[in-house]
């Protein structure tokens, strides 16, 4: 069982910045992918970033050289740094992780205002 709780989110003006974190109950080293998705009203659910165990990175077309996702083991927790952002990032903003099944974190609200 992984317990995943996120924390960060908020308003912010477009152009701002958020870091966004998520911690996890258990040790994340040995864990191979985490991920930050993301669902906007009326919209499906879409993975924004991901991250390896050995720091491989992925990322969706619309977050490149924006949005950067980064591990710290020794503490458990995934972050996501998120620079100029945009009105279209509003989005409540999930964690994820696969062990034995999908982990899912409760979502952080980020709401990005023009």
């Amino acid at each position: 069982q992984v317990q995943l709780v996120e924390s960060g989110g908020g308003l912010v003006q477009a152009g701002g910045s958020l870091r966004l974190s998520c911690a996890a109950s258990l040790s994340i080293r040995s864990i191979n992918f985490l991920g930050w998705y993301r669902q906007a009203p009326g919209k499906q659910r879409e993975l924004v970033a991901a991250i390896r165990s050995g720091g491989n990175t992925n990322y969706a077309d619309s977050v490149k050289g924006r949005f950067t996702i980064s591990r710290d083991n020794a503490k458990s927790t995934v972050y996501l740094q998120m620079n100029s952002l945009k009105p279209e990032d509003t989005a409540v903003y999930y964690c994820m992780t696969i062990t034995n099944r999908d982990y899912w974190g409760q979502g952080t609200q980020v709401t990005v205002t023009s």
